[in-house]
C-alpha cells in the first residue's frame, strides 16, 4: 500500500471530541500530519494510540499562556512550523439569562474561547510571520454574527473572536492568512447542551469534516479577514 504524499502540519485545539476530533481524522485521511490538544488526558492517550507516531497529541490548558507556549516549542522542535493553526477549542454557557449567569462561569468561558484563542496566536504565529506563510482558522459562530437570548456568554466569546482576528489579518504580512470561521450548526455536545434533542436532526461532526476539511483548505491568502463559513 503507497503511504500518502504529505501535504503539511495542522495544529488544532479541542481535539479530543466534536469538530476537532472530527478534522483531526480528516486531516490526517488527506496526508496531513496533526498536532493536537485537549483536556482530557484519557483521551489524548486514545489519540497517540490510535493514530500512531506520525501525528502528537498532547494535553494543554490553552487558558494557561506558559502551557500552550511549551507546546509549541514541543511541536516546532518535532515537526517545525504550523502551515495551518485551527483554534476550536471552546465551550458553552448552560442556557440562562444573563443576570443569571454565575460569575465564575462566565470568566471560565471568556478564559476558554476568547484568551485561549490569544494565547494560542502569540505562541505560535510568530514563527509562521518569519515564515511568511500559513492559515490562521479561528471558529466563530452563527452566535458570533447574531444573538440569541440565554448564550449571551457564548455570544460575547464569538464576536471577540470574529473581531480579534479581522483585526490580526490586518497585522499580518502579505502571504498570510487569519480568517474567523463559522462551521455551520452540527450535532456535537454542545448544541445538545443549547437545544437538546433537537440537535440530533443537524450534520454529525464526522459528516460535517467531510466538507468543512476541504473548505478549509482551499482557503487563500486573498481571503484574508473575511469573515467565512463552512456551506
Amino acid at each position: 500500500m503507497m503511504s500518502k504524499i504529505f501535504q503539511g502540519n495542522i495544529v488544532i485545539t479541542g481535539v479530543t471530541k466534536g469538530l476537532g476530533r472530527a478534522m483531526a481524522a480528516k486531516f490526517i485521511d488527506l496526508g496531513y500530519r496533526v498536532f493536537g490538544c485537549g483536556r482530557s488526558e484519557n483521551e489524548i492517550l486514545a489519540l497517540n494510540s490510535l493514530f500512531g507516531k506520525m501525528h502528537m497529541f498532547d494535553v494543554v490548558d490553552v487558558t494557561d499562556f506558559e502551557s500552550v507556549n511549551a507546546w509549541a516549542l514541543k511541536i516546532a522542535a518535532k515537526a517545525g512550523v504550523p502551515d495551518i493553526l485551527i483554534n476550536n477549542a471552546a465551550i458553552m454557557n448552560d442556557p440562562h439569562p444573563l443576570w443569571q449567569i454565575r460569575p465564575d462561569d462566565f470568566s471560565n468561558l471568556i478564559d476558554v474561547n476568547v484568551k485561549g484563542v490569544f494565547n494560542v496566536v502569540r505562541a505560535f504565529v510568530p514563527e509562521m510571520i518569519k515564515r511568511r506563510k500559513g492559515k490562521i482558522i479561528n471558529f466563530s459562530s452563527g452566535w458570533g454574527r447574531f444573538v440569541s437570548p440565554e448564550v449571551a456568554p457564548y455570544c460575547t466569546s464569538k464576536w471577540a473572536v470574529e473581531g480579534m482576528t479581522r483585526a490580526l489579518a490586518e497585522e499580518l504580512p502579505v502571504g498570510m492568512v487569519a480568517i474567523p470561521l463559522n462551521p455551520g450548526v452540527i450535532d456535537t455536545n454542545m448544541l445538545r447542551q443549547c437545544w437538546g434533542s433537537e440537535a440530533g436532526s443537524y450534520l454529525k461532526p464526522v459528516e460535517w469534516a467531510e466538507r468543512a476539511v476541504p473548505f478549509i483548505i482551499s482557503i487563500t491568502s486573498e481571503m484574508n479577514g473575511k469573515p467565512l463559513s463552512v456551506k
